[in-house]
Order: structure tokens, then sequence, then C-alpha cells
């Protein structure tokens, strides 16, 4: 089965139909047989027709887990019977960031999952071998689907660009959604102290129980009730709707890092308070196969919990979708396949 994107908007459906046979993989390509895909906002912002190089028609997804089914000839990182999971992109290995390891800034990269090639809104893909990274054997095939666009995308954005280290303070907003509810449990287990922000007062429990010591709920003034002050470090997985009170959280030489854009609208950025207090604005996303390696040792040593609202079935990819965009939900909606399909698609119906 495979879900594809015809048309931007939200008139059409996403149609789901039979996916036939895999053709056999060239050059560097892999052909990989889906076990779970996770339902990201960005796929929204993909149907929404807001990447004007989005090519049509694509089946969504940028966030799949499954096993190495054939290799092309070119192929060195991978063998049959691997279990993979899938990054943002490819990486090209030779331009100056691949060269000192900053594979998600690549500047030749050109298969964007889910824009460019076809996602993993199906029950199997083929894809460039460098677009994947090793995942783990034992790993829930949910969790692992999600797990590079969720604490991939928090640890990189915490770690690399917010310089995070034990005894800090770090806002994170959005802390109920995905990327947001990952990033509470990599500060914590990095040593610090999580002030999380979300939408509802009803999701406070969940942050708090994903290790989180101070909730705040949604106003675009939090930023003025902050208890215990300002923080050192933010990671803004919202947007537009929380930049402004995100950056007023900092304290001086505080560093903000945003890795969510939920709706159309620009933030406006007060250049003077920026430069008096000496604060850092950054953007970051996905993470590079060296990140995923690290995150995946502090997995072992601690396993994540990122929340999963729901598990459906292939064949309500469209639903699904439109669940993410009604909002109010606690964690990634996945995709599954196979066996797990029939479970999904009975707790879909009761």
């Amino acid at each position: 089965m495979r879900a594809t994107l015809r048309e931007v908007g939200w008139s059409a459906d996403l149609a789901v139909a039979p996916a036939g046979d895999p053709p056999a993989p060239a050059g560097d390509q892999v052909v990989v047989a889906i076990e779970a895909c996770g339902v990201c906002h960005r796929d929204l912002i993909d149907r929404a027709g807001r990447f004007p190089f989005l090519r049509l028609p694509v089946t969504p997804g940028h966030e799949a887990v499954g096993r190495v089914t054939a290799v092309g000839p070119k192929v060195t990182d991978w063998q049959v019977g691997d279990r993979v999971a899938t990054m943002h992109r490819d990486f090209c290995g030779l331009c100056p960031p691949c060269l000192v390891g900053e594979t998600s800034l690549c500047q030749r990269a050109a298969a964007v999952l889910g824009l460019l090639i076809d996602g993993g809104y199906a029950t199997w893909m083929v894809v460039p071998e460098r677009a994947l990274y090793r995942s783990a054997d034992g790993l829930d095939a949910a969790q692992a689907a999600i797990l590079h666009c969720t604490a991939g995308t928090a640890y990189r954005g915490l770690v690399r660009a917010g310089k995070l280290q034990a005894g800090m303070r770090v806002l994170v907003t959005g802390a109920n959604g995905g990327v947001g509810a990952a990033a509470v449990q990599v500060a914590t287990r990095l040593g610090a102290t999580v002030v999380a922000q979300v939408r509802r007062a009803e999701h406070a429990a969940m942050v708090e129980a994903l290790g989180a010591a101070v909730v705040v709920d949604d106003g675009a003034g939090f930023h003025k009730r902050l208890p215990g002050g300002a923080v050192d470090v933010a990671l803004d997985c919202v947007g537009a709707p929380t930049f402004n009170a995100t950056l007023r959280s900092l304290g001086i030489g505080g560093r903000m890092v945003a890795v969510g854009n939920v709706v159309e609208a620009r933030a406006e950025l007060n250049l003077g308070y920026m430069i008096t207090r000496g604060l850092q604005v950054t953007g970051s996303s996905g993470a590079t196969r060296r990140d995923m390696a690290e995150l995946l040792a502090l997995h072992a040593a601690r396993p994540f919990e990122v929340p999963v609202h729901a598990r459906l079935p292939l064949d309500a990819a469209d639903r699904a979708q439109r669940m993410v965009h009604a909002g109010g939900l606690s964690g990634r909606i996945v995709l599954v396949t196979g066996d797990a399909a029939a479970s999904a698609a009975r707790d879909a119906g009761a």
C-alpha cells in the first residue's frame, strides 16, 4: 500500500492504493520494507504547499523504520536484513559541512523524503543509502520510526546548537508534542532543569511525568510568570506563537534554538533587546548519524518514552493527518503496517 499526495491543500483526500512490487534498486539505492511511519507536523506543511520545491505526486513521510530487503550495486553501508530508520534527507559526504561531520547541513543533498522523493507512508520505499541510519533491533517500531525527528531533533538542538550542560535551566515550548516531549527527557538525562510550556493545562501531568520540573500553560506572556526566573537555553518547538515569550525567557547571554514552525505567521525580532542582552538565536533541524548514535546510547542507558497518541493502519493516513491538523494531541500519531496494522485498525474502530 502507498499513500499519495497528488495536489496540495485539504480539499482532496490523501489517496491510498496498492503499491505493487518494489523495483530493483539502482546505484546507491536501498529498498526498505516499512514497519511504521510517524505523522509529523511537517507533513502538514508539505500538504499545504508551503515548500515551493515540493514535487507532486509524492508519498509523504520522513519518519519511517523497517528492514533492508535489497541494495543497489554501489551500496556500502547496508546489507539485507539490517534494521534502518530514515533521516530527513541524504547527504553528499563531500561538501564542507559533511567533511566536518555536520551532514544535516549538507549543501548538495537532494533526496528530501516526502518532498523530493517518496517517503514512508507505504509498505516499502526506495531511498539513497545516506538517507538512513542504523536503528536498534529491540526498539518498538512506533518509537523507532519517530526517534530521529523527535528525540534526534531535540538532541541536536539542545546539545549542538544550545550547548546545554548539566546544571542549566532549559525552557521547552510545545512540550506536549513529539519533539517537545522528547526534549524534556533529553534535557533531564543531561542533568538540566526543565521548564515546560504546554498549550493546554491538561497536558501538564504528562510532561511532569517525563521529567519537567516546572510547567506553564499557553499564553503570549508566559515569560512574565516563569517560576524560578530566566533560563539558560530555550528550545522553541512552536514558532511565531511562542517566539517572543521564549526569547524574553532567556537570561543574559542565553541561547534560543528554533526547531518548530507550526503556523505560517512570521515572528518579529526585537534586535535591540537581543543585542543588549547578548542573546543568541539559531535554527536547527534533524540529526546526523553521529547524533543518533549518541542518542541511542542514552536510550540504552535509560530508555526514552516518546509519547504515541495513536497507532493507525496505513489506510488511515488521511485521517491521521487531519487529526494532527486539528491539534490537541499528546505525542505522535504513527502509521503501522503488517501484523501491527490489523491491531491498530481494531483499536481505531473501538
